[in-house]
């Protein structure tokens, strides 16, 4: 049996809920947002998902701590708000699954859960990486989002779940529609399935085996103020890559790349300062590590979960399978030097 079977179903469950949350909000056409304190938008859907999933985890594992993005403090001051979400927590939460994973009792019991995510990281021996609604942004458009999680042990990504809802079904699942959960467990390689299918349906994957880089895909952000499109433009230039890049938001492009739909994906940083939240990285990094790729900064070190709830020791991400990505990595390096 694998040494996280447990934590992988656990997780997997948990994601499913909480993406079977982000439908329902999205159904309703009341995605509307408000603005957190660096003035990223936040939705009813992300607090509703942080809470599911915490109250999967603290259930099933209750000494784990959870580095999370959210925080109830928005809730705590606005009861139209808090009651929203939690009408939200308590429809998502009717899915046949209490007995594995939790049903959360009260509004308060839920600000609490959603409180669990504050944990500060660092080298600990267990905790998880949370982003209940990565890319917000693509979810207030009706594009790409994903609900990420992974657990971290001694400070390296061991589980890897990403439930994509809008991500259209591989047709080598068997069904057609939209809606995807990828997972990873270290050491025995990747997994996709289709939401709606059960928990032991899922298949391997691998990325694409092309080997001439000219006919390779990028996968980028959406948001120029979150990835240099112009780098990233010239590097595929000096490539010799003519394809458009297909630009999603969230970590749906690892998710992309992990299944073959795309073969690189490139992150470069806009800011000096800016540094990469480890909720953004963890599920996908060892989603595509396990499908066959390797998940670089863009100097060609590996990504660091040791630091807290950053990457402050890296810079950008570059992703791509084994074969290629040694000479994407030269290249984004000449580029870097030229600029």
């Amino acid at each position: 049996m694998s040494l996280y079977a447990l934590e992988r179903r656990i997780a997997e469950l948990a994601v499913e809920r909480a993406c079977r949350l982000t439908s329902i909000v999205s159904e309703s056409q009341q995605t509307g947002s408000v603005s957190k304190s660096d003035h990223s938008p936040v939705t009813v859907a992300d607090f509703g998902a942080q809470a599911v999933i915490i109250g999967a985890l603290r259930k099933v594992f209750p000494e784990d701590p959870v580095v999370g993005e959210e925080d109830s403090s928005i809730l705590r001051n606005d009861d139209g708000l808090r009651e929203r979400v939690w009408k939200l927590v308590v429809e998502a939460s009717g899915d046949g699954n209490q007995d594995e994973i939790a049903q959360i009792e009260s509004e308060e019991q839920m600000l609490d859960y959603i409180d669990w995510g504050r944990f500060e990281g660092g080298k600990v021996k267990r905790m998880w990486a949370l982003d209940p609604v990565d890319g917000t942004k693509g979810f207030l458009r009706g594009g790409q989002f994903a609900v990420c999680l992974a657990l971290i042990v001694d400070s390296k990504v061991v589980v890897g779940v990403i439930g994509c809802p809008n991500l259209l079904v591989d047709p080598a699942d068997g069904s057609s529609g939209k809606g995807m959960l990828m997972s990873a467990v270290v050491g025995e390689g990747a997994f996709s399935r289709p939401l709606a299918s059960p928990v032991d349906s899922a298949r391997p994957i691998k990325m694409s085996s092309l080997t001439d880089i000219t006919t390779a895909s990028f996968c980028e952000s959406v948001e120029a103020g979150h990835s240099a499109h112009d780098q990233q433009a010239k590097i595929a230039q000096l490539l010799g890559i003519t394809k458009p890049s297909v630009r999603m938001d969230s970590q749906a492009k690892y998710a992309s790349i992990a299944r073959g739909d795309g073969d690189i994906y490139l992150r470069l940083p806009v800011s000096a300062t800016y540094e990469e939240k480890i909720w953004d990285h963890a599920s996908g990094n060892l989603l595509v590590t396990e499908a066959g790729g390797i998940v670089t900064d863009m100097y060609g070190k590996p990504l660091d979960f040791s630091q807290g709830r950053t990457l402050k020791q890296n810079k950008g991400i570059v992703a791509a399978s084994k074969v290629i990505q040694p000479n994407v990595l030269e290249v984004v390096q000449k580029v870097l030097q030229e600029s």
